[in-house]
């Protein structure tokens, strides 16, 4: 394989992966969106400049995750490495459980799948498995690379992930804070064992999920409940715990967004101005807290190359 451009753009959704009881498996894209921009040089220098979120926080060399995404996917699939200018305006948040590194590595692959000669040998199951190899699991990948609320999974062939069909009239709803929260903490506190009952539990509220997502959003409440990771990372996010469980008593669907600790709440259309009145008790003008109704991206990531003039 060989390269077919020197200069791409790319726009990768955040994502929200868990949706309550769909833990590892279940994932949606928001319409809040990081976008770059990769040049190819005639060196081998490495050259990140990033604006927005990560600022001052994350490599500008060869160890930016975009870039390790970007080359391993060119060895990958046989092209010989070069330098490269690459310029970044992050929307995402870092460490707040809306996908960021998922998003990262989305983006040096679908820049890396835009540069070759032929785009068309590196499929959505190709961008997947590569995913997975530095996420480790494809439950934010699947989404970032679809768009919409996706169902992702793992066999004997690798990662896999299908489309859910979402109702329009759902409204999301994310409400962040400044506090950031590793996802290795996240899961170091869940136990290696739970209750079968709680398993029966959220295999039931999984099902009854993508039933609510698709045709019956008045069932969100009840579909968004779990019993396997989000009671156990109490201890870790005190503040997103306390407002995950005020929302639900007031009969808002509200679910750990990710590893979090931002708060995922999505809501019927007629709905949302109820929403907006508790949130007004809740979170409006709190020091910490910034709510978000960034819209559920339908596009996935997208790159296109930019055409040298004449």
């Amino acid at each position: 394989m060989q390269l077919g451009a020197d200069h791409v753009v790319v726009r990768v959704p955040a994502t929200s992966a868990n949706l309550g009881p769909g833990f590892d498996a279940l994932g949606l894209a928001l319409a809040l969106y990081d976008e770059l921009e990769v040049r190819l040089v005639a060196s081998d220098d490495v050259v990140v400049d990033v604006y927005g979120e990560g600022a001052g926080q994350v490599p500008t060399d060869a160890e930016h995750l975009v870039v390790r995404a970007l080359r391993h996917t060119l060895d990958v699939m046989g092209v010989s490495q070069t330098g490269l200018r690459m310029t970044c305006s992050n929307s995402i948040p870092h460490g707040r459980g809306l996908g960021s590194s998922a998003a990262a590595v989305v983006a040096g692959i679908v820049a890396a799948r835009a540069l070759l000669s032929d785009p068309r040998a590196l499929d959505s199951r190709g961008v997947l498995a590569i995913a997975t190899e530095f996420e480790g699991h494809p439950d934010n990948a699947a989404p970032a690379i679809a768009g919409g609320a996706t169902v992702a999974w793992q066999d004997d062939d690798g990662p896999r992930a299908v489309d859910l069909a979402v109702d329009p009239s759902i409204v999301a709803t994310v409400l962040v804070p400044d506090a950031r929260l590793a996802t290795s903490r996240a899961r170091a506190v869940l136990p290696t064992h739970v209750p079968h009952s709680d398993a029966a539990f959220n295999a039931g509220r999984s099902a009854l999920l993508v039933e609510a997502l698709a045709r019956r959003p008045e069932l969100l409440l009840d579909a968004t409940e779990d019993k396997l990771h989000q009671g156990y990372r109490a201890g870790v996010m005190a503040a997103s715990s306390e407002l995950l469980r005020a929302l639900r008593a007031e009969g808002h669907a509200a679910t750990i967004s990710g590893a979090g600790p931002t708060v995922l709440v999505l809501s019927p259309a007629e709905q949302v101005p109820a929403l907006d009145a508790t949130l007004a008790g809740l979170v409006d003008g709190v020091a910490g807290w910034r709510a978000l109704r960034p819209g559920i991206d339908t596009d996935g990531a997208r790159a296109r190359r930019v055409l040298q003039a004449p």
